[in-house]
């Protein structure tokens, strides 16, 4: 085991209160290309075009062209080792909780289970007209005869993933809890998040500037470089199931 590993693992055995903080690197090896990447989702589609509300009202079915490539790749993907590492750090009692900017559900499909997620989900949807929720909405999105946009067929209003848009706010729900869970982390692994996504990336500087400790997993730089109390430049599928495995025998 490397240094970097080494000393992030004193740290969290030294933490009582750790947390994860996870951006789109952690999927990345699950098949979910960033959509900020290179080639990514945003090259193909402007997101101003087809992520925003204004989009929705003016555009629905460009929205959900762009919806339906996001569907197919979150549907066909697995969660990683990266994922399921953190869903046995928080069973053996390490990790206490996880604050994602991932709208893929991966972490929920790994198993964890207190998950905030920030930026919503695409595991859910919802009719903007009457309200009424569809859980697995991919069952109904690949189903035959399926046509975009998704109209409700309760009330006619335009069904949208409860993910959240540009310009939209964070949910207030999110917001609280993901609040709670940084008030009360002692330390926080940073993981496949270049941190340049606000306002979720003022997290990390919350916990660190009430004393915490900062864990940064990543190949490529990342914002929070200066602050990092320890970084291991490795993908988080290699780095997180060797801490994962230190932490096995507790319970």
């Amino acid at each position: 085991m490397n240094s970097s590993l080494q000393s992030a693992l004193q740290l969290l055995e030294a933490s009582s209160h750790a947390i994860a903080f996870t951006g789109a690197g952690i999927s990345v090896a699950s098949g979910i290309p960033d959509f900020r990447s290179p080639g990514g989702v945003w090259e193909r589609h402007d997101p101003m075009e087809v992520a925003t509300t204004r989009a929705l009202k003016s555009n629905p079915e460009g929205v959900w062209r762009f919806l339906l490539e996001a569907f197919s790749l979150t549907t066909k993907a697995q969660p990683n080792r990266a994922h399921t590492a953190l869903a046995r750090m928080e069973h053996a009692g390490v990790l206490h909780g996880i604050i994602t900017q991932n709208i893929d559900a991966l972490h929920m499909r790994a198993g964890s289970r207190n998950v905030v997620e920030y930026h919503g989900t695409m595991a859910r949807c919802v009719c903007m007209g009457c309200g009424q929720t569809f859980n697995e909405p991919e069952k109904i999105v690949f189903s035959k005869g399926f046509t975009i946009p998704w109209i409700c067929d309760q009330c006619g209003g335009l069904v949208r993933p409860e993910i959240v848009f540009f310009g939209e706010s964070i949910p207030l729900d999110a917001l609280e809890k993901s609040g709670q869970l940084a008030r009360e982390a002692d330390l926080v692994m940073v993981i496949g998040t270049s941190g340049n996504v606000a306002p979720a990336n003022t997290i990390p500087y919350e916990i660190k500037s009430r004393g915490g400790k900062v864990i940064v997993i990543n190949p490529q730089e990342t914002s929070y470089a200066g602050m990092a109390d320890v970084t291991i430049r490795q993908p988080a599928e290699t780095a997180l199931p060797e801490l994962a495995k230190a932490f096995s025998h507790h319970h």
